[in-house]
């Protein structure tokens, strides 16, 4: 979660509790991003930017836990809130013009990302938009990445300009609360999640992928994300335990299909009803759900009396909550060898 807030601006924890709220729930790393511009505690605590990553992260060290040191530009739109992590030094962002704070960032190798672009205190009717701001900074190299998810909001005209700006997929949590007051952690409800496909658990590895664009938005039941990162996420967390099937006559048999990942996959035909099943000689579900940490049963029956031999199919599906684009899920085919008898 590269998006939280302590007392040092608006939120209401202490700094150190945020890595541990971290540790309970999993996470391998954090990021701090008070915000710069905005303290409304600034009357009970001194303009201190880099002391709430101090608190955090010796509490984090002891845990185990990456605590990242960040900011928040917080400027009205356009260009709208930002935030930069890897800084050394956050105070060098407390600065007039917003630009020149942007600057400081990239000058420290900070990653930088747009904040919740349709978010209603900036965008009164919650549909994000772009500016020639945002141009600017593209080209200047100074954003790298944009939240297509925020707390509880995701946001389709992000997702389509991560796609073709080449920004990474950021979901973070914007919390300022205590998390256990923001999500019911204890009914399975959590914070949106950035994955990042590094190569080992460090900060430098962290920040590689960042830029790379390593990364998936994991919220509310859905993965967001390039293609080439959800495919291999999917096929290694999915097995058919039986690919080998033998249908008598126009029997039916049940594939198990396991799903070892910590995400129910919702699967959906990819064909139009009735095409896939004439051309494949099969019968097969126009939908199906694959619970996370079970094993599911796939039906299967053959469709012709005279059907003999043996042949190999390759299903055509969707599984509509991993999105490659905004209501597009992403295409996956389910590999079966059949063997028909009488």
């Amino acid at each position: 979660d590269f998006h939280t807030h302590t007392v040092f601006s608006d939120g209401s924890v202490w700094p150190d509790i945020r890595a541990e709220e971290a540790w309970r729930e999993g996470f391998d790393a954090i990021a701090i991003t008070d915000h710069i511009e905005y303290r409304p505690h600034k009357d009970d605590l001194p303009a201190a930017h880099n002391r709430p990553h101090e608190i955090a992260k010796g509490h984090g060290d002891t845990l185990g836990i990456l605590v990242l040191r960040g900011s928040e530009i917080t400027r009205s739109m356009p260009p709208g809130h930002l935030n930069a992590i890897f800084l050394a030094d956050c105070s060098k962002l407390d600065t007039k013009e917003w630009r020149d704070a942007v600057k400081a960032a990239r000058e420290q190798r900070a990653f930088i990302f747009w904040n919740h672009p349709g978010w209603t205190g900036q965008q009164p009717d919650g549909v994000a938009r772009w500016y020639d701001e945002h141009t600017e900074l593209l080209a200047a190299g100074l954003v790298h990445g944009i939240e297509v998810v925020n707390h509880r909001s995701y946001y389709p005209e992000a997702h389509r300009w991560a796609i073709e700006k080449k920004l990474a997929l950021l979901a973070n949590s914007d919390t300022h609360a205590p998390i256990h007051l923001e999500y019911d952690l204890r009914a399975g409800d959590r914070r949106p999640t950035t994955l990042v496909f590094a190569r080992e658990r460090t900060e430098e590895a962290l920040r590689e992928a960042l830029f790379a664009r390593r990364t998936a938005a994991w919220a509310d039941g859905r993965i967001i994300g390039d293609r080439d990162l959800l495919l291999p996420l999917f096929e290694r967390s999915v097995e058919i335990k039986n690919p080998r099937i033998r249908i008598v006559r126009k029997g039916r048999v049940w594939v198990q299909i396991h799903n070892a990942s910590e995400v129910r996959y919702e699967l959906e035909a990819a064909e139009p009803a009735g095409e896939a099943e004439s051309a494949a000689g099969l019968s097969v579900p126009k939908a199906a759900s694959l619970p996370a940490g079970k094993t599911a049963l796939f039906p299967v029956s053959g469709v012709s009396d005279d059907a003999a031999g043996s042949r190999s199919y390759r299903l055509p599906y969707r599984v509509r909550n991993l999105l490659t684009a905004p209501g597009e899920g992403l295409r996956i085919t389910i590999d079966l060898d059949v063997t028909f008898g009488q």
